[in-house]
């Protein structure tokens, strides 16, 4: 599966928006050039896993929400995940698996 990396700066681009930060202060607080900060962004510049878990920090988003657009306090986290590996089970292995699932949800 190819990165998009469009996806992932509109993804950056909202959380830094609902934090009401420019593109200026971000930059700023990211020590990186605004140019570089709207290249990612638009996804016309790919960012490095060490840049993207600063601007995360900053943001308050984990890595998660940007890469896989999922938050993992949202309650369709791993949903789809979970519905793509059980369609490639038998129904003996999805069976187990809820079994399995059942017992680590009940656990206190």
């Amino acid at each position: 599966m190819a990165i998009d990396y469009s996806v992932i700066g509109e993804r950056l681009r909202l959380a830094r928006k609902e934090k009401n930060l420019t593109q200026e202060r971000l930059a700023e607080q990211m020590d990186v050039s605004i140019a570089f900060l709207s290249r990612v962004e638009r996804g016309s510049s790919q960012i490095n896993l060490k840049r993207l878990n600063q601007m995360c920090e900053i943001l308050g988003v984990t890595e998660g929400e940007i890469l896989n657009g999922v938050s993992n306090k949202s309650i369709k986290y791993l949903e789809s995940e979970f519905a793509s590996l059980l369609k490639g089970c038998s129904s003996e292995k999805q069976k187990l698996i809820y079994d399995v699932a059942k017992v680590i949800a009940n656990k206190n």
